[in-house]
């Protein structure tokens, strides 16, 4: 029997024509379902306060909540609660990851080794850190397949590598890293490995131990939880030693006129009043995702992925970058129609109620390596249905018609 969560998400009801909207622009943000919203109003209904401010009951309260998101995103990765920072998204934390560790602990002659395949978000603060440091960055390039080969590994991974900082699955090409052998080779030579789970997080576990990374950082907005959140896991010795990203309140330990000291742990890295209803939010998607099970939420997106593929290999004038099949593939299917651009694509294919995204989906270097501008997107999301596939399908092969191809 097929699942069907798509009740759960009120913005995916259909309207009174019956006609619901296909929405497979996930890798950029999910949908939120009912169990999640309603988490979010709660806290702001009930427990709203300052957390670690207060000792009336009302900020104690908004304490247990901001802390208690942290415990629930902590098991998520098996990570532990002092090893979450949490962050307004991927981007951010990859940025404090960049600052508080890269722009200290990077010198002139270390090499930094990053795929080409990166999102901008973890490329461009490498970029800067080299730039400031003198370090050097190394490009890693994926084969005709899209997938890194173990011989570009060892090529680009050596003696001089300080930090390898890879995308544990692509947002474009939707393909899963040898992130294993990554750490492996990284930590063979004494560098560090910065893991973004953007794109992995929602569809895949993410055992920070098991993987043995050094920093992974994920997106809530892609979890189905709100905008404005995120988290870092960073090893604990590591936080330790890393100087504060920004300053301000409940980050310090004590000021004075011409000092202060630091918060210890993740608070050091948490100036400011936190997103607790964002945070409430979080970890109330995460608990959804957890009574659900991975196994069927893989195996649900596996199936659509697969129905998308096997549907686009029949269409000759239709290229998909990355190897096009569903092992090893996650949540993401990149193509283009060959004579059609992008953007003209994804407005006919609107204009059949079907959103997916055009672009270059902020990996411009990627696009360049493969000899193109831009392609459409199309992602999917547990909410999504083999009808949905169709309906993606059925729509591209109106694209050429419209087009009087």
């Amino acid at each position: 029997m097929m699942n069907n969560w798509t009740a759960d998400f009120p913005i995916l009801a259909a309207d009174e024509n019956g006609n619901r909207l296909v929405y497979l622009d996930s890798a950029a943000t999910t949908q939120h379902p009912k169990q999640v919203l309603d988490a979010v109003v709660n806290y702001y209904n009930k427990d709203n306060a300052n957390p670690h401010r207060g000792v009336y009951e009302l900020a104690m309260r908004a304490t247990d909540a901001h802390e208690g998101a942290r415990h629930t995103v902590a098991k998520f990765f098996n990570a532990k609660d002092d090893e979450i920072v949490f962050t307004q998204n991927t981007t951010e934390a990859l940025n404090l990851v960049a600052y508080s560790y890269g722009m200290h602990f990077l010198h002139e002659g270390d090499e930094i080794v990053i795929s080409v395949a990166e999102h901008h978000s973890n490329l461009v603060p490498w970029q800067r850190v080299a730039e400031a440091t003198g370090a050097k960055l190394v490009y890693m390039y994926p084969g005709k397949d899209g997938r890194l080969t173990l011989d570009e590994l060892d090529k680009k991974i050596t003696a001089k590598t300080k930090l390898v900082g890879i995308a544990m699955v692509s947002n474009v090409l939707g393909l899963r890293a040898p992130v294993e052998e990554i750490v492996k080779r990284a930590h063979a030579v004494g560098a560090v490995v910065v893991l973004d789970c953007a794109q992995s997080a929602p569809h895949t576990p993410v055992d920070v131990k098991k993987l043995d990374v050094d920093f992974a950082a994920c997106s809530a907005h892609k979890l189905y939880a709100p905008m404005g959140m995120g988290a870092l896991y960073a090893r604990a010795e590591l936080l330790e030693k890393m100087p504060p990203f920004l300053s301000g309140g409940d980050m310090i330990g004590a000021v004075h006129e011409h000092k202060a000291t630091w918060a210890e742990g993740p608070r050091k890295f948490e100036a400011g009043t936190r997103n607790v209803g964002g945070e409430v939010g979080f970890a109330a998607a995460i608990e959804y995702m957890n009574n659900i099970g991975w196994e069927a939420m893989e195996a649900h997106e596996y199936m659509l992925l697969n129905r998308m593929l096997s549907g686009m290999r029949a269409m000759p004038w239709l290229t998909v970058y990355g190897e096009p099949v569903a092992d090893g593939r996650y949540g993401v299917v990149s193509f283009n129609v060959n004579d059609v651009h992008p953007h003209d694509v994804a407005t006919i294919l609107d204009a059949g109620g079907v959103a997916v995204r055009a672009g270059h989906h902020c990996a411009q270097p990627l696009m360049e390596y493969l000899g193109i501008g831009s392609c459409c997107r199309a992602s999917v999301a547990i909410y999504n249905t083999a009808e949905d596939v169709d309906a993606l399908l059925e729509n591209l092969e109106n694209v050429r018609k419209v087009m009087g191809l």
